[in-house]
């Protein structure tokens, strides 16, 4: 009997690196949408809850090939006291903000062009502006924000991580 536990705990320890990597893989090359990537990297907690408040969760997460300029919690920090809370309680003005962010296509940094490019949004009256010169990369409305983290992959599309929360 203990040669039969010995020869499993065995075949265990040979089949288990082999099971673990192959779901190791799998997770790395089949990432969430664009709203589990956020919740899990645990920086846009602010951005999350004001998608939820203006009712565009579901969107993010089933809005194929887009891409999200998604500004950190210390961009919506940054605003003046009491922005978010207003913003909070006016879903229209919220929902305006957070669809400028939002960009009908999947780009990633490589297929930003050198200069200055214009991006439709989602919020019919913003069109961004990407710039890119010499690799660091910009996004303007009526402010500008950096492009800290670029490329963060997701099953329905892309996230760039800004600085600044992009006004319209």
């Amino acid at each position: 009997m203990t040669a039969l536990k010995t020869l499993a705990l065995a075949s265990l320890m040979t089949v288990s690196p082999i099971v673990a990597a192959t779901s190791y893989a799998q997770m790395a090359s089949a990432p969430g949408n664009v709203v589990e990537v956020a919740t899990e990297a645990g920086t846009f907690t602010t951005l999350l809850a004001a998608a939820e408040a203006a009712g565009l969760v579901e969107a993010l997460s089933t809005t194929a090939d887009i891409t999200v300029f998604a500004p950190s919690d210390d961009a919506f920090a940054a605003l003046p006291e009491g922005t978010v809370e207003g913003l909070l309680e006016d879903t229209d003005a919220l929902t305006a903000i957070l669809t400028a962010h939002v960009v009908p296509q999947t780009i990633l940094s490589a297929d930003i062009a050198e200069g200055d490019t214009e991006v439709p949004t989602l919020n019919d009256d913003v069109t961004l502006t990407v710039n890119n010169t010499g690799g660091v990369v910009t996004v303007s409305a009526s402010n500008t924000a950096n492009v800290v983290t670029a490329d963060v992959e997701a099953s329905n599309g892309v996230i760039h991580v800004i600085d600044a929360v992009l006004l319209p």
